[in-house]
């Protein structure tokens, strides 16, 4: 080992990866690297879902500590679209194949929770004395929450197909 290999710092987290002799940090395995999910359009995807986490948590939030009693279950719904915007803009600033498919598990979920919701509170607008993030289709929210998981759906496809056509290095 050179002198300079002894000098060289090495951050904590690739301390333990090192080889055998206490020389150079190991590479990580091609498959392992985590697939970027933020370029590109995902840059705009995760400001929206940012947007949304910052409005439904604070809507909710307001609602639920002032008025609960008036609408408890449009106001807990709202907290869970917020707690569903939240892990999707932590998924895709994570990345990673198993951030990728979790956010994508995520968007159906939010989208079918919209669809419910949406539907719920056209056929039975008493169920609902006040709005939720997904009431009437997100039409409070100029119908993003009904697109945005639409659009996290496809861009979250593209992803893996992109990573997937990727050449490995071996």
């Amino acid at each position: 080992m050179t002198a300079t290999e002894e000098n060289t710092t090495v951050p904590r987290d690739k301390q333990d990866e090192r080889d055998g002799q206490g020389g150079k940090p190991l590479e990580e395995p091609a498959d392992k690297k985590r697939t970027r999910l933020i370029s590109g359009p995902g840059i705009l995807l995760l400001w929206l879902y940012g947007v949304m986490v910052v409005g439904a948590v604070s809507r909710s939030a307001v609602q639920i500590s002032t008025q609960f009693d008036k609408a408890p279950l449009a106001y807990s719904l709202s907290a869970v679209a917020g707690l569903v915007y939240g892990f999707i803009t932590y998924s895709l600033v994570r990345g990673g194949e198993t951030a990728r498919r979790a956010a994508l598990v995520c968007c159906a979920a939010e989208l079918a929770g919209v669809l419910i919701v949406g539907t719920w509170t056209l056929v039975e607008p008493s169920a609902f004395p006040d709005a939720t993030v997904w009431s009437d289709y997100g039409m409070g929210y100029l119908f993003i929450p009904v697109l945005l998981p639409l659009s996290a759906m496809y861009w979250l496809r593209k992803a893996r197909t992109t990573a997937d056509s990727r050449p490995t290095t071996d």
